[in-house]
């Protein structure tokens, strides 16, 4: 992992427009995606789909890919069978492919995949349960434990050749301390790690969201702090919680505001909040510089942050 490129962008105070959701548009694309696996299972089955979704976003004017890695895990990958090298291979393919699209879209362009960025998404320990626990946290496991069950993935993914590491949908403060002791230790690995939240003032395990920040800020190689698949009604307070209490750049990419039923494997209810190039503006003004969107988010509502975005923050005041 060369983070380079990512830090000296951060560092200029770009604002670097994410991508929407990778389920989202492999569903649109018309994949299957009713497995416990859920896209992780087309690193195998079928790569090029997810090569076309990551380009459809870099399209749209996202400049982060990030990669079909979310619920790939050796637990999730063994009970189908795969053994630890192939689910070691097909973690790194995901990276991979997310290069692919990004080198195809950079030659459209007249060579700029040196402005895009890859970022190797580390889901949260309820990712690999497949029951919805990613929204509830409270798993009942120590922080040890939670470290050994996101060690092997954390290693693999930082040896690849991705900008960063997503580290994100994080429900609980003791699974966010796990993973950024385990950036910390790991040479060369940097990341952002952002909190699925239940409103606009706790995590979804109930911590307030200011003790969840301040248990990772000033963790070395965390480079963004920040939330995701939260309802976007929730993160203009959010943020002011966010940027009250770290100095970091803040992530943000939230859902379209509906809700998961883990039994049926589909979202429920209607979208609550917009994310539209007002918003962004506004998220941009709060502190965010890292914007996008996650589950249910397309390509035309990225297009829409991405041109309705400025290339850079504005200046402190």
């Amino acid at each position: 992992m060369d983070s380079t490129a990512f830090r000296s962008a951060l560092d200029a105070s770009e604002v670097i427009v994410l991508d929407g959701g990778l389920a989202t548009q492999l569903e649109a694309q018309g994949a299957d995606l009713s497995d416990a696996l859920w896209s992780a299972r087309l690193l195998a089955d079928a790569p090029g789909e997810i090569v076309a979704a990551h380009a459809a976003y870099y399209r749209a004017g996202a400049r982060v890919a990030t990669t079909a890695s979310y619920q790939a895990t050796f637990e999730g990958f063994a009970r189908r069978g795969i053994a630890h090298e192939e689910a070691a291979a097909l973690l790194r393919r995901s990276v991979e492919l997310a290069a692919e699209a990004r080198e195809t879209v950079g030659a459209e362009r007249a060579g700029t995949a040196a402005r895009l960025f890859v970022a190797a998404s580390i889901g949260p320990y309820g990712a690999m349960l497949a029951d919805g626990a990613e929204y509830r946290g409270r798993y009942g496991r120590s922080v040890g434990q939670l470290r050994d069950f996101h060690r092997g993935r954390l290693e693999v993914l930082a040896g690849t050749d991705a900008d960063v590491l997503a580290v994100e949908t994080i429900p609980e403060l003791e699974e966010a301390v796990a993973v950024a002791g385990l950036v910390a230790e790991t040479e060369e690995a940097a990341a952002w790690l952002s909190f699925s939240c239940v409103d606009g003032a706790r995590i979804r395990s109930g911590a307030p969201i200011e003790e969840a920040v301040a248990a990772v800020d000033g963790t070395r190689g965390l480079l963004a702090i920040g939330v995701n698949c939260t309802a976007p009604q929730h993160v203009d307070e959010l943020l002011g919680r966010i940027a009250a209490t770290t100095a970091l750049p803040i992530v943000v990419y939230p859902n379209r505001g509906e809700g998961w039923d883990a039994a049926r494997r589909a979202w429920t209810g209607a979208a609550a909040g917009r994310i539209d190039a007002a918003a962004g503006r506004r998220w941009l003004a709060a502190g965010a510089r890292l914007i996008g969107g996650c589950c249910r988010v397309t390509p035309d509502q990225v297009h829409g942050l991405a041109v309705g975005l400025p290339a850079h923050a504005p200046a402190a005041q």
